[in-house]
């Protein structure tokens, strides 16, 4: 054991490589200078060569030139790199094996008694000359004859080798093709080199291709340089049509909204497009396939540019389709429909053409096969598919629309009534061919006795007999229908027809037939059909049927009002005013004093009924309601233009209301606009003695100052506060007064009494202010605000005219300050940001400050006038139309807001807008408004319209 040496100092075994088992590799390269090992050497060759040679009893190998390539391929031919290596069992085993398999291929090609020829897909038949092959079934020795074997084995060799030659012959490799290439490229001297661009990069992410792209110019299409040079310029009218249209120089007209449409049509498809590509998963089979979905992608994809690369994905879809299951005419229908989308329609009619033979009993696909083809064919094709549907209806139809005289039409539907004797669409058409009202009577005749449950039919006849056959009929019709409530609607219509709508009982006797018959059609139906019968002009049948079915199935503590109400409203939005009114006319008979009922009825004539109506309805809310004034009122006033009927009405009132102010007001404005002074008076003596309110008083006051008595004016008034102190227009009226009469002191005196005597009205405030400021005292001015501010502390009537009176005193800097603090105590107020929007900031800033201002108030009415007069200034029409129309949206009781828009009308709108104006601000009567007030309550302007009064507004305005 001590002779024996330790591990490490033990030789390595034979081929050993260190690491190997933890998958390090040996080898040896030419250019390895150092610890590489070296090959094996001459005699090891030698030795290993003959030690293989004696194992398989084999004969040396020649040593020849043209056996080289043989020679990596023969294992029994092992020379230079793997001669060195030792031969152990496995090897052995390893090569016994492919021996076997040699051996047993060569018996499997020896079946074949001569091998004459061979064939190559590639180079086709290829002669060899005959030679035998031995097989076990020639009778001969069961031991191959080793000579032949060899024989056979060199001219197989040599065949394939020569399939081999001619395969790279025709298919040479791409090293091979470029071979004169890489030669010429000897000749590339160092500047052709040097030269050589650079390869593009095509991800366009490195700094090099974003300065190329920087650096690019283009040429600039002539109509972006006519909309550079046209976009400084202003247009002078407002549109109204709301079209979107531009007139070019050259007469073209360009539709933005067109081309608007197109972009997002095109947008969608794309959308569209990429959503199915990012959505679409691997199909599994073919049978996973939808046909409908793809004819829904397909009728998307229409108006939109579709690639090719589309088209030919959908074609392919849809041929799977079609393969998978040509039995569904989905499939066919929608491949035909893409390959029109692609622009051929031949194709389409070849593929619609073999779907109708894989589907002959589906009606779809013959129609679409008709569709797609001219009218000949249409013809032949429409004649084969009726040969198999004989009872499809559409394509009866279809065949007929394909015939050009009403002769050969008359003569398809007939045939067509033959084999479908029962079919109401076939009926309904052969009665819309015939000219002649007596045969197409008979034909509805002929077609109520075979198909006595079609509606249709029995009111076709009933319109086409005489008056008296035509009961007869719907008798009749009644039997067969007993359910059907139109029958009895059609009767009813028949009557009126007559002249004899009211006397005959239909609508009354028909809800007693059909509740009967347990067939009562509902509420909102009945309501259905009156507004139908109102379209068609038959008001009297709308009439009975609400008045017989409007309240069906509604109890007294089912809110009936409220729903009546909401049937009435629902029906005036749909614009059918006659079933409204009908509404109304009845929850009136059951809620016969319901002002709510009565106020909406008016509200409804005054709107969109005519005067007659209104009056009647008036008439009808006095008697049912004497002691409420404001309908006596409205009625004197729908007759003020006959005097002496709105006398009457207001006589009437009187002996109804004999103290009501509002009457007395009313008969008093009706003497003054009458110009009969002296009555107007006088009714105003009789109203202080029996109806002594201060609204009486002002008017009487009023009415003295329009005349222009002043002094008989200022005793009313005096003797006016003495009996109503806290009234603060009568101190208001007192201080005007001493001004018309330039009595200053007086009227300071009368301010002053007021401010104290009412400490809370604005109006005194601002009336006293401005007499100070107007006499040249903005101190005093400034101190009179500044009381009221404390009186009155979050007014911003008060603060805006402190910060104009700072303003007409060039106190710019007092008054941004007055500003800020009013904003910071009241940040909604929409008059103090109009003033300092307009006044106090400059006009860039202008539109920021408006956005700020907007975001913080809401649909205040100054404000957003304020927004279209600063759109105005920019010429920004169309804007600035909007938000004047938005702001009389928000209120329509302001007349500064109609005021200034008329003001643009008159500017830049158009003569039929301006007179739409005018009537709308008529008919809504503002009363409000700073320089509203100040037009409409001068006493010079007294008697003046509301249409007067608007213009001297709009051209006072700055």
């Amino acid at each position: 054991m001590a002779s024996r040496r330790d591990f490490l100092s033990q030789p390595a075994p034979e081929n050993y490589v260190a690491g190997l088992g933890r998958g390090a590799t040996g080898f040896t390269t030419r250019s390895d200078l150092g610890p590489a090992r070296e090959g094996p050497s001459e005699d090891q060759i030698k030795a290993a060569v003959e030690k293989r040679t004696r194992q398989l009893g084999l004969s040396e190998a020649k040593d020849d030139d043209n056996e080289d390539e043989s020679r990596f391929q023969d294992p029994d031919n092992e020379v230079g790199l793997f001669a060195g290596g030792i031969y152990e069992k496995d090897d052995e085993e390893a090569d016994r094996i492919w021996q076997e398999v040699d051996e047993k291929m060569a018996r499997r090609r020896q079946k074949q008694r001569l091998v004459t020829c061979s064939f190559h897909p590639f180079l086709g038949t290829i002669p060899l000359p005959s030679i035998p092959c031995p097989s076990e079934a020639s009778g001969l020795s069961s031991e191959i004859d080793e000579q032949s074997t060899d024989e056979y084995h060199s001219h197989r060799e040599a065949r394939e080798q020569a399939e081999k030659e001619e395969y790279e012959r025709l298919n040479p490799k791409i090293s091979q093709q470029f071979a004169g290439l890489k030669r010429a490229l000897e000749t590339v001297t160092d500047e052709e080199w040097a030269n050589l661009p650079d390869p593009k990069d095509l991800t366009g992410r490195t700094k090099r291709a974003r300065q190329a792209r920087m650096q690019r110019f283009y040429a600039v299409p002539d109509s972006v340089i006519a909309a550079a040079r046209d976009q400084g310029q202003f247009g002078t009218t407002v549109a109204d049509d709301g079209n979107a249209t531009e007139t070019n120089k050259d007469g073209t007209v360009t539709d933005f909204a067109k081309i608007g449409a197109a972009r997002d049509k095109v947008l969608r498809a794309r959308l569209e497009q990429e959503s199915q590509s990012s959505g679409t998963a691997t199909l599994g089979s073919a049978s996973t396939i939808d046909p409908k979905g793809y004819l829904t992608s397909l009728s998307n994809m229409q108006g939109a540019e579709q690639s090719i690369g589309d088209i030919e994905q959908f074609r392919k879809m849809l041929k799977s389709a079609v393969d998978s299951n040509p039995k569904q005419a989905a499939s066919w229908i929608a491949a035909a429909r893409l390959e029109i989308a692609a622009g051929k329609p031949v194709a389409a009619r070849n593929l619609i053409a073999k779907g109708c033979e894989q589907c002959p009993k589906s009606e779809d696909i013959w129609l679409e096969n008709i569709h797609l083809n001219e009218n000949h064919n249409a013809k032949v094709i429409a004649a084969n598919a009726l040969r198999i549907n004989q009872k499809s209806v559409k394509l009866w139809v279809e065949a007929m629309k394909l015939e050009n005289d009403p002769r050969s039409k008359k003569k398809v539907i007939r045939r067509a009534l033959d084999h479908n004797p029962e079919s109401e669409a076939l009926w309904k058409e052969a009665v819309n061919l015939e000219e002649d009202v007596e045969d197409a009577r008979i034909l509805l005749a002929k077609a109520t006795d075979l198909i006595p449950g079609s509606l249709d039919l029995w009111l076709a006849l009933a319109r086409m007999e005489k008056p008296e056959n035509a009961r007869k009929v719907l008798n009749k019709a009644v039997k067969k229908l007993p359910n059907s409530h139109e029958l009895w609607i059609a009767a009813a219509r028949l009557e009126e027809q007559l002249g004899e709508g009211h006397k005959r009982p239909v609508m009354k006797n028909a809800v007693k037939f059909l509740a009967r018959q347990n067939a009562m059609p509902k509420r909102e139906e009945w309501i259905a059909q009156a507004e139908k019968c109102e379209e068609e002009g038959a008001i009297i049948t709308c009439q009975n049927i609400i008045q017989e079915t409007l309240g069906y199935g509604l109890e007294e503590d089912d809110g009936r009002k409220e729903t009546w109400l909401e049937d009435a409203k629902g029906s005036i939005s749909r614009g059918k005013f006659a079933t409204g009114r009908a509404i109304y006319a009845y929850a009136l008979r059951v809620f016969t004093t319901s002002k709510t009922i009565l106020l909406a009825a008016v509200d409804m004539e005054r709107n969109y009924g005519t005067k007659e109506t209104l009056c009647e309805v008036l008439e009808q809310a006095v008697e049912a309601c004497p002691n409420i004034e404001v309908f006596w009122l409205m009625l004197a006033k729908e007759k003020a233009n006959d005097p002496t009927e709105s006398r009457r009405v207001l006589a009437r009132a009187f002996n109804q209301n004999g103290d009501n102010e509002n009457i007395w007001l009313a008969a008093v404005k009706l003497e003054a606009d009458n110009h009969e002074n002296e009555k107007a008076r006088h009714l105003l003596k009789m109203g202080r003695e029996q109806a002594p309110t201060d609204r009486v008083w002002m008017r009487s006051v009023a009415f003295e100052r329009q005349l222009g008595n002043n002094q008989e004016a200022l005793e009313l008034v005096n003797q006016a506060l003495q009996l109503f102190p806290a009234a603060p227009k009568l101190w208001m009226m007192k201080g005007q007064i001493y001004e018309d009469l330039d009595m200053v002191s007086q009227a300071r005196e009368a301010y002053s009494t007021g401010v104290r005597a009412v400490p809370s009205s604005v109006p005194i405030w601002l009336l006293y202010s401005r007499l100070e400021e107007r006499q040249g005292n903005v101190v005093k001015a400034r101190s009179v605000l500044d009381r009221a501010r404390q009186a009155v502390p979050k007014s911003p009537e008060l603060w805006t005219e402190l910060i104009r009176v700072e303003r007409r005193a060039k106190n710019i800097s007092q008054a941004k300050s007055l500003m800020a603090t009013a904003l910071q105590q009241m940040p909604k107020s929409g008059a103090l940001w109009a003033e300092r929007i307009m006044n106090l900031e400059p006009r860039t800033q202008r539109k920021t400050l408006l956005a700020e201002a907007i975001k913080k108030v809401e649909d205040d009415p100054i404000l957003l006038v304020t927004a279209a007069r600063i759109l105005w200034s920019e010429r920004k029409l169309d804007r600035a139309q909007n938000w004047f129309e938005k702001a009389l949206l928000v209120d329509r009781d302001m007349g500064d807001t109609w005021a200034w828009y008329y003001k643009f009308l008159l500017e830049y709108g158009t003569k039929e807008k301006q007179a739409d104006v005018v009537a709308k601000c008529i008919l809504n009567e503002p009363k409000h408004g700073e320089e509203w007030t100040k037009v409409a309550k001068n006493p010079k302007n007294a008697g003046l319209g509301t249409a007067e009064i608007l213009k001297m507004v709009a051209s006072q305005l700055v």
